[in-house]
């Protein structure tokens, strides 16, 4: 290795921790970032909603559900240019001037974010006014609508060059870093949302509040933070606002592509179903009922998935060395960290959500129990196959990606245009989760853990069995606990989790022993 950075990854330089204590503190810098991000996922998703309801109708809140799932979806216009620059990043770990050709790329890559940006920012602004958000998804009562839609979009189109800075981040061994910058970002975002419903109370000032402190953010990130962290960036000598050649930049997005659509599918899976909902299903009530059902499966995704970041940067790292049988055993132990915490959250959420959503909503959405277990036993059911994803996007499996990833966007949005209009709500879960176990699991998953472990076939099994075992152990309590402590209200809820938190504690706590665990890591198929 080239790479002189103190933290990067690299061999492993401790013994007794699978791939080095190195490793282990920067997996541990990483998820405890993530574990903020996630918390704070929670509070804009879940602790928020409650101070929306208290100023706005639920036919302000589903706008601002459709507001906030459109500037999350516009991400794709990032169109894989992230991971296809984590690839070449990775790439230069084994070039002569790993540096020096870091630099240039990145300075040209830099250029093609903005050049980008100033296209599809003319393009946007253009929609909006020939074809009015409000007109579209349904939403012709809300004076603010289009405003507060048009400066989420754009606001959030802005952010993209940050995704270039987190890339290199990922890849120098500074993943925690960037994470911890944007959760500063996100917290002050949610004050600003909060001071805006206040003092305003409509959609354009929330999403105002929301965007800005996302700017502020990536305006740290790109043009003071990178720099400081990687001097060598300075290198590259070029201003970042003269555009890059024509013939370079479509060699990049055709580079991108397959990362692009595999980035396009998982934020559809999470967003697309708000607008088809919006747009399919008449019931305005309705709408915001599958948004908030839908938040807490998009939680349970969303917290796999930033589990996987920081071990797919290691796997690709150990895959760009040749490191096999170190990836190998990473590989197995990932795949079942992510499965057991998925299980072990949705064991948990299954008898207590019916509770909390009544709390959540102050009674005035109804609970839909089909789609709640619909959507969170789904969510286990993919979490393997979170981890093979992310390691394609680390190890640039292009043709797996684009023919696996289109193909599960082709099933979701076929089964979701079939089944809303006759099942409703049902119908569009049904959609998303059938195309998770069709393709992602039973074709991209199982593809990367063919190439990856020698005994694939034994490791899912295995990880079905930790899973049900998971799960239903912690339904059961659960049912256990509400059956021995009836009551209600927000008391009655704390009491009820922290008799289970308490009761899973005691059941895993033999899991402190080393020895024991050691001997459960070497009963994992690898």
């Amino acid at each position: 290795m080239t790479d002189t950075q103190s933290n990067a990854p690299g061999k492993a330089d401790g013994a007794g921790v699978p791939g080095g204590v190195g490793r282990a503190r920067r997996l541990l810098h990483g998820w405890s970032a993530n574990l903020v991000q996630m918390a704070l996922g929670l509070t804009q998703q879940l602790l928020l909603i409650p101070a929306f309801l208290h100023v706005w109708t639920g036919d302000m809140l589903s706008a601002w559900l459709a507001i906030y799932a459109a500037g999350n979806l516009v991400v794709v216009a990032d169109a894989g240019l992230q991971l296809r620059a984590i690839n070449r990043f990775l790439g230069f770990k084994s070039c002569a001037d790993s540096d020096g050709r870091t630099a240039n790329f990145y300075s040209a890559m830099l250029r093609l974010y903005l050049a980008v940006i100033s296209v599809l920012g003319v393009l946007l602004g253009v929609a909006v006014v020939l074809a009015p958000p409000s007109a579209v998804l349904g939403f012709h009562e809300m004076p603010t609508f289009d405003a507060a839609m048009l400066v989420m979009t754009l606001g959030m189109l802005l952010t993209l060059p940050a995704n270039l800075v987190s890339g290199l981040y990922r890849v120098r061994g500074r993943y925690g870093r960037t994470v911890w910058l944007q959760n500063v970002a996100l917290l002050l975002g949610q004050v600003a949302q909060l001071v805006a419903l206040a003092m305003f109370g409509n959609l354009l000032a929330v999403a105002i509040a929301f965007v800005s402190m996302q700017l502020l953010f990536t305006t740290f990130l790109v043009a003071f933070d990178a720099s400081r962290q990687f001097p060598f960036l300075l290198r590259a000598g070029k201003s970042p606002f003269v555009w890059p050649s024509l013939r370079w930049s479509v060699g990049q997005f055709g580079r991108a592509l397959p990362f692009a659509v595999a980035n396009v599918t998982e934020l559809a899976l999470i967003n697309v179903p708000v607008l088809l909902v919006s747009a399919l299903v008449t019931n305005r009530i309705a709408v915001a009922q599958w948004g908030l059902t839908r938040v807490i499966a998009s939680l349970v995704r969303g917290l796999c998935i930033q589990i996987t970041l920081p071990l797919a940067a290691e796997l690709g790292h150990d895959h760009a060395v040749g490191e096999k049988e170190r990836l190998r055993r990473l590989y197995a132990y990932g795949s079942m960290f992510v499965t057991g915490i998925a299980s072990l959250i949705v064991g948990g959420l299954l008898p207590f959500w019916s509770d909390f959503f009544a709390l959540w909503t102050h009674g005035s959405i109804p609970y839909d129990a089909p789609l709640t277990m619909t959507l969170l036993l789904g969510s286990v059911a993919v979490a393997p196959s979170l981890l093979a994803l992310g390691f394609a996007n680390h190890s640039n499996r292009g043709d797996l990606l684009i023919w696996t990833k289109g193909l599960q966007l082709v099933v979701f949005l076929a089964l979701a245009f079939v089944l809303i209009p006759h099942l409703g709500l049902l119908g569009a879960a049904l959609a998303v989760v059938a195309s998770d176990i069709l393709v992602q699991f039973c074709l991209l998953g199982l593809v990367i853990m063919r190439q990856t472990l020698r005994q694939p076939f034994r490791h899912i099994v295995f990880l079905s069995l930790v899973a049900v075992v998971i799960v239903v152990s912690g339904w059961l309590i659960g049912l256990a606990i509400a059956a021995l402590v009836p009551g209600k209200g927000l008391v009655h809820f704390l009491l009820e989790c922290a008799i289970w938190l308490a009761a899973v504690g005691a059941l895993a706590s033999p899991l402190l022993n080393p020895v024991l665990r050691d001997r459960l890591r070497a009963l994992i198929p690898a």
